[in-house]
């Protein structure tokens, strides 16, 4: 792929957050920078970039989230204010202590839990 300095800036805006973004937030950061780049250049640029494993996606029903964090490590979801959390729950070895299934190689996997972050929990009247 050639390079492109809108793939770059889009790259490095989603790699210096940990907020798992999604493509409007990056639209609106890389704005800042770049008024003349369009929302169309953005998604186009964050699937290539993603398909190519420079970001990961993060499906949320309907919603497409991004994130920079290419190591290895889980996400806790809160169903309150929709903030994505990094975490560390499982060890390397998580993957062996799974149930064998006929026919089938676990080679990856993805843990994702879902509940309330402690904003979430100490401030109810403010859940959304």
């Amino acid at each position: 792929m050639r390079y492109s300095r809108q793939r770059e800036i889009i790259l490095q805006t989603v790699q210096e957050t940990d907020s798992h973004p999604s493509a409007d937030w990056v639209y609106d950061q890389v704005r800042r920078n770049m008024p003349s780049i369009s929302l169309g250049t953005v998604y186009r640029n964050l699937n290539q970039l993603a398909d190519l494993g420079q970001l990961r996606r993060i499906h949320e029903g309907s919603l497409v989230r991004y994130d920079g964090n290419l190591a290895r490590h889980d996400h806790l979801h809160c169903t309150s204010c929709a903030r994505i959390i990094d975490a560390n729950l499982t060890d390397e070895n998580f993957s062996t202590t799974l149930p064998q299934v006929p026919d089938f190689q676990v080679t990856g996997y993805s843990l994702d839990l879902q509940g309330l972050c402690g904003d979430c929990q100490n401030n109810p009247k403010e859940m959304r």
